[in-house]
């Protein structure tokens, strides 16, 4: 039965990867992996992870399920997280959070729930967005299209995406990056927020909020802007929320899918449904990471100590954007690339065309997505007089 399946072209960035190991030039540099890494290259275990998991270690009394919406902990401390302390929706019992495996499984169920719940509903992506995203709902039987996010001259096209928003057919599904907008970087403000919000509402639209990466641009609650805008102000939105990024536990694959209802009964409706979804797509989630999150956010001294590393990972990112700018100076290159500096999260379109990001591959080691897409934890102070070397070289 197995004699006419193709095969298939593998992941570009894990091919990516295996060319980076490969090389064997000393200066190689990797801007691919959408993973953080520190200065000297490595993706750390956080303090208030390890001294969590030593915690589990020595407390935990079962291996048992944790259920289709995981660990009623993780979801008590999710929520406020995202939703934000004393959220009036929380206190109207408007919201309910089910445990799923990574950011990406929290994406599936959304896709799945709007499949079956909400058929003839499509979905609409940024362009350019998450490679993944062009795949998960797909396979879950949505119709996909786009709107507008950069222009040509590499910028956040905002009157664009505007004027496609407002074209929308009522009750479809929009998906908005919270903050950190990958690949590109680019992210609204909170007067394009409020915009966006109006159009939401006024052409019915169910907003879908991908927040991967919450405290990664300018703070916790200062990332959730746009998230809890759209759920104090609208009957229905989804979100979708991972701790891979803010917590280091890519491996752990610890995600949240967030409901927002117009009450509470209508919240328990859509629960329900919600567990049907989880059941037959991997019955239970993954305890491990979930139990890390909660063990850090119950406890005052780890949730400090879990905050200053996190703010310790952020300024260093928005730092090496600043100091990639500020390399490019000697080439007269740093107005052309000063974007970098405006954008936030982990990673940059940095209007790098494909053919240059051959030759910085080719000739210099220096690899990155052929969009453009680079990670910026990839910088370091050691690094960047090289790279700016190379990209002057290729300009």
């Amino acid at each position: 039965m197995f004699e006419k399946i193709e095969r298939v072209p593998g992941d570009a960035i894990l091919g990516l990867i295996e060319a980076f190991k490969k090389d064997t030039n000393p200066q190689k540099v990797d801007l691919g992996v959408g993973v953080y890494k520190d200065a000297q290259g490595n993706t750390p275990v956080m303090r208030a992870v390890k001294e969590a998991e030593a915690l589990l270690l020595k407390n935990e009394t079962t291996k048992t399920y944790i259920g289709s919406h995981g660990a009623p902990a993780y979801g008590e401390v999710i929520l406020p997280m995202v939703l934000g302390e004393g959220s009036p929706v929380l206190e109207a019992k408007r919201a309910s959070a089910t445990q799923s495996p990574g950011g990406t499984g929290a994406l599936r169920l959304a896709a799945d729930f709007i499949a079956h719940q909400l058929p003839g509903k499509d979905i609409w992506v940024s362009d350019p967005t998450w490679p993944n995203h062009l795949g998960i709902f797909p396979a879950a039987g949505l119709t996909l299209h786009k709107y507008p996010y950069v222009d040509a001259e590499n910028r956040l096209d905002f009157d664009g995406m505007l004027a496609a928003l407002k074209q929308i057919p009522e009750g479809d599904v929009v998906l908005l990056h919270a903050c950190c907008h990958n690949p590109t970087g680019f992210d609204l403000s909170r007067d394009q927020w409020q915009q966006v919000l109006e159009v939401v509402r006024e052409r019915n639209l169910l907003p879908l909020i991908d927040f991967a990466y919450q405290g990664f641009g300018e703070g916790l609650d200062e990332d959730a802007y746009g998230v809890r805008l759209m759920a104090e102000n609208l009957d229905e939105v989804i979100i979708t929320s991972s701790c891979s990024k803010n917590f280091g536990i890519y491996c752990e694959r610890t995600g949240c899918l967030i409901m927002v209802a117009k009450n509470q009964e209508q919240m328990e409706n859509v629960r329900s449904q919600i567990a049907i979804v989880a059941r037959e797509n991997y019955s239970n989630p993954p305890a491990h990471g979930g139990a890390i999150v909660s063990e850090i956010l119950h406890s005052a001294e780890l949730a400090t100590i879990w905050r200053e590393e996190l703010t310790e990972m952020r300024d260093r990112i928005n730092t090496l954007r600043r100091d990639f700018v500020d390399a490019l100076k000697p080439y007269n290159l740093d107005e052309k690339y000063a974007c970098v500096a405006e954008q936030r999260g982990m990673f940059s379109y940095t209007g790098l065309t494909p053919e240059q990001v051959d030759r910085l591959r080719d000739e210099f080691g220096i690899y990155m997505v052929r969009s453009g897409r680079a990670n910026v934890a990839g910088f370091s102070h050691e690094n960047l007089p090289y790279l700016a070397k190379a990209i002057a070289a290729v300009n």
